[in-house]
């Protein structure tokens, strides 16, 4: 009897001892997996997608050098992407959108432009204004005609050429003289500012009204020549998202990059001014 008893304290005690130990390898396999989990969500990327595909850009042409150096930025800080650009003057570009061409933002020289695709129900959300834009007089390299007025352009013997009214830089031009009381007949009106400036660094024309930020990416080309009506004709330039966006995560982005201080440093170097 004394050794049976014996023998079922011990099984008791063995079955005690297993069951202690399965449970402390249980309560581990807990702490290990939990841990396991913790490490996981730490090291998780992102919750935010990775950008890819075209990202397209309709654009004004005097923001042609920095939106390419801004989309060349852009490409590098997200691999598999291409920012394709698309640039003119607002109002060919505006007419593009609201027509149906594919786009994935538009960003225009004036607010005027803008309306026309805000308007039409194209753009999505509220258009942000991220640089303004000042007119400038261009000359030929040195301003051989020694052009220091605005006054100075509507002299016989001189062949200016303008910007179309239909077109930011023309608009600003017409309220610059109106300001000034001037009257001035050109020898051409052209389509956007990059246009209007060819022709003075082609030598077709003495003089041209555009903007300070292409007489700057002009560099020896031509002469710039300040004005003080300018002032009273300085364009700001709003940028959006567009409501069929074929690619919008990607196109947010390159918004938030134009407007970042790093996408404000490209613009302001290149002649912009802060809004």
């Amino acid at each position: 009897m004394t050794r049976s008893v014996r023998r079922t304290h011990r099984i008791r005690r063995t079955a005690w001892v297993a069951g202690a130990g399965a449970a402390a390898l249980l309560a581990l396999s807990a702490c290990s997996s939990s841990s396991d989990t913790d490490s996981d969500s730490a090291g998780a990327p992102s919750s935010s997608p990775r950008l890819s595909g075209q990202v397209t850009v309709f654009a004004a042409a005097s923001l042609k050098e920095s939106f390419t150096t801004l989309g060349e930025t852009f490409e590098k800080q997200h691999p598999g992407t291409e920012v394709i650009f698309n640039f003119a003057g607002s109002d060919t570009l505006a007419a593009s959108i609201t027509g149906g061409a594919p786009a994935d933002v538009f960003a225009s020289a004036s607010p005027k432009t803008m309306a026309t695709v805000t308007d039409a129900g194209a753009a999505a959300g509220t258009p942000a204004t991220f640089v303004r834009n000042q007119l400038e007089i261009a000359t030929l390299p040195g301003n051989p005609d020694h052009v220091s007025s605005l006054e100075d352009l509507t002299g016989s013997g001189l062949k200016v050429v303008l910007c179309d009214e239909s077109v930011p830089c023309g608009a600003a031009a017409r309220k610059a003289l109106d300001a000034s009381g001037l009257e001035l007949t050109p020898v051409s009106y052209e389509q956007d500012v990059k246009a209007a400036l060819t022709k003075v660094e082609l030598k077709e024309a003495d003089a041209a009204v555009v903007y300070k930020t292409d007489v700057k990416a002009a560099g020896d080309k031509v002469t710039g020549v300040d004005f003080p009506e300018s002032a009273k004709a300085v364009n700001d330039y709003p940028i959006t998202l567009l409501k069929d966006a074929p690619n919008t995560d990607a196109a947010r982005a390159f918004i938030e990059l134009v407007k970042s201080a790093e996408g404000q440093r490209v613009l302001t170097g290149a002649g912009f001014r802060t809004p």
